[in-house]
């Protein structure tokens, strides 16, 4: 069995995935473009091995900030666990809120030049870092390391045409989606991110900034970029925190947005005075 939880940031995915995993002998594959980097931990409400309860968590912590993951990157390592996990005759549960990594890994999203490995021997190390930042200005790689020139340039022509039908389902699963109204949903996500600055998000991204860390992940992740800009002098502490929170809210609604129209989801009301009971709900309707 393949269990999809799907939902807006802060909704209670994670605490539905681990609860599930527990009721139908679930290990769980993370679905968030931000978990798969190491040491961000508290501005992408990383699960604590605390929170995990002994149930195998893949795809965290995988990637080194400083390096480029895509989606094909995604779709091709999920697609790996899916089977490890299937031959041993494992139930899964794939959660997170990353839409298009679970439409890439799920659907039948092609890439039209997902196995093409081009050759840049005619170019310059500075004519490949200047196709790179045409191409996206946030990726960060010194002139010099024409290694990683290559691979960045080399992954960003790979994702960059699709024939995504994404139509097509590939695997049997259930796709759940945990929701609760604006209001509310809004009021977890400003007071979530107070309990983020509460727990060191500031010294996290901190000690990233020191580093002269100017990735992808960074430059494009919520709480990073914001904290980033404040570093920079560009806005107050203050600013920072409420651009946090006003980004966050934002990103809920265009994560809505995609799984009403791409998806075929089954939604679920948070309970959050009895969270046992949204949990009953959804093993119920698995089950049947």
């Amino acid at each position: 069995m393949i269990v999809v939880i799907v939902g807006p940031t802060g909704v209670g995915k994670t605490k539905l995935s681990v609860e599930l995993a527990k009721r139908i002998d679930a290990e769980i594959i993370n679905c968030d473009s931000m978990q798969v980097y190491r040491t961000l931990n508290i501005g992408t409400a990383k699960a604590t091995e605390e929170e995990k309860e002994n149930i195998p968590h893949h795809l965290l912590d995988i990637v080194d900030p400083k390096e480029l993951y895509t989606v094909y990157d995604y779709q091709r390592d999920c697609r790996q666990k899916i089977e490890e996990l299937q031959k041993k005759k494992k139930n899964i549960i794939i959660v997170g809120g990353t839409g298009l990594y679970v439409k890439a890994a799920l659907y039948d999203y092609r890439f039209e030049k997902e196995t093409e490995h081009k050759s840049y021997k005619d170019l310059t190390n500075d004519e490949l870092l200047e196709k790179i930042k045409i191409r996206d200005k946030s990726i960060d790689i010194h002139v010099n390391n024409r290694k990683r020139l290559e691979r960045a340039l080399n992954k960003l022509d790979n994702n960059g045409s699709y024939d995504h039908n994404g139509n097509t389902k590939l695997y049997d699963f259930y796709t759940i989606g945990l929701t609760t109204n604006r209001e509310k949903l809004y009021e977890i996500i400003n007071n979530r991110v107070d309990v983020m600055i509460k727990d060191g998000l500031i010294d996290e991204v901190r000690h990233l900034y020191d580093q002269h860390l100017h990735s992808k992940a960074i430059n494009t992740g919520i709480g990073y970029k914001e904290l980033y800009a404040y570093f920079d002098g560009e806005v107050s502490l203050e600013e920072a925190i409420e651009n946090i929170k006003k980004n966050s809210r934002r990103y809920a609604k265009r994560q809505y947005t995609f799984f009403n129209n791409q998806m075929d989801v089954k939604w679920f009301n948070t309970n959050y005075e009895d969270f046992s009971k949204t949990v009953e709900e959804v093993y119920e309707y698995i089950k049947d």
